[in-house]
């Protein structure tokens, strides 16, 4: 089957140069013709300059503009365009002269039936090496345009498959720690046969539906990831009980907001593992703003020394910085404070900056 496609191509191909030789023979007889001859003669003498003007043209073409002009060999190409300028133009002479004797069996002292003078054949016949050769660069360059853009697709393909690999990785890096905490604190309530434990139950399973599930999507409603974090707070307040001091201050938020999922419950997860209770009493504060289209998220915990702020700086927020960088490029803010007792983060992004995949 190949080997019938190639037949099949390079038929074309023989086809289509046969063509354009044809045409140029006809060509040369309509500006070569000479003074009283028949139709036949010009073709003929025309003839003469085909195999000089083919020769030629296939030099350029196949030899010179491959091996020496396309990489950038300026001094050899002009070199040897020189030599197969000289040596066409004795070919030149040689096939005016036999196809003037052997075709029309001139008297020289008496006729030259020529209707235009030699310099007039080289040039034309130059003149079709130029276009030949023009042609040629054309079709190269065009080939290398769709190669180099084929390659960008396939090289962008790559990195897309390898971007949409890190973020599901990166999204299901949240630390489970607060599971098994929660479960254990589900189990501690069932035994005392408390009140609260199918409540945290459903929450716990809401959440986790969530992180499992509805950050496969794009994006969801920046109201479903404050929903959830209100969600994962409370858990955490049956889970501290009386040891925690928390404050979430939220702006009402548009329905049609929307965000890369996992985006901001991480950061409060983050401070409920590294924070560290001051007086008996684990304090965080949670503040959510929305101006038109720009989220300010503010989030800070207490902390006992600042030895704690290199493990809070860890693989949480790394992951959280990438995944930023991935869907939002230069489009957020993201500082990282901290003073004696208090781990402090601020985030701005653009939330009409929406990721076209996550």
């Amino acid at each position: 089957m190949k080997l019938r496609k190639f037949f099949t191509l390079f038929g074309k191909r023989v086809l289509i140069h046969v063509f354009f030789w044809i045409c140029i023979l006809l060509l040369f007889s309509f500006f070569f013709g000479m003074e009283g001859s028949t139709l036949w003669n010009q073709i003929a003498f025309s003839a003469f300059f085909l195999p000089v003007t083919i020769a030629t043209t296939y030099t350029f073409i196949y030899y010179l503009i491959p091996n020496y002009l396309l990489p950038k060999r300026y001094l050899e190409f002009g070199l040897y365009s020189l030599y197969t300028f000289i040596i066409s133009s004795v070919f030149i002479i040689f096939s005016a002269f036999y196809g003037l004797v052997i075709i029309l069996n001139l008297d020289w002292e008496d006729n030259f039936p020529l209707s235009k003078s030699l310099f007039f054949i080289m040039i034309t016949i130059y003149l079709v090496g130029v276009i030949g050769s023009a042609f040629s660069l054309l079709k190269y360059n065009y080939s290398s345009a769709a190669k180099n853009d084929e390659l960008k697709n396939r090289i962008l393909e790559a990195q897309l498959k390898l971007k949409e690999q890190e973020l599901q990785y990166l999204k299901m890096q949240i630390h489970p720690h607060f599971l098994f905490n929660t479960l254990n604190t589900i189990y501690g309530l069932s035994i005392m046969q408390s009140e609260k434990t199918p409540e945290m139950i459903l929450q716990l399973s809401d959440l986790l539906d969530y992180i499992l599930y509805q950050t496969k999507k794009p994006l969801v409603k920046l109201e479903d990831e404050i929903n959830h974090i209100k969600n994962y707070i409370n858990l955490e307040k049956k889970r501290f009980q009386d040891a925690l001091d928390i404050e979430f201050n939220c702006d009402p938020i548009p329905e049609s907001t929307m965000l890369a999922p996992m985006l901001l419950l991480p950061f409060v997860e983050n401070s409920f593992k590294h924070g560290k209770s001051i007086d008996g009493k684990l304090s965080i504060a949670i503040n959510l703003k929305l101006d038109a289209e720009m989220l300010s998220f503010h989030i800070e915990n207490s902390i006992q020394d600042n030895s704690e702020i290199n493990t809070a700086e860890g693989i949480g927020l790394e992951n959280i910085k990438r995944r930023l960088d991935i869907l939002y490029a230069d489009k957020y803010e993201l500082k990282v404070e901290d003073t004696e007792d208090l781990f402090k983060v601020f985030l701005k992004l653009n939330t009409a900056k929406i990721p076209t995949d996550a």
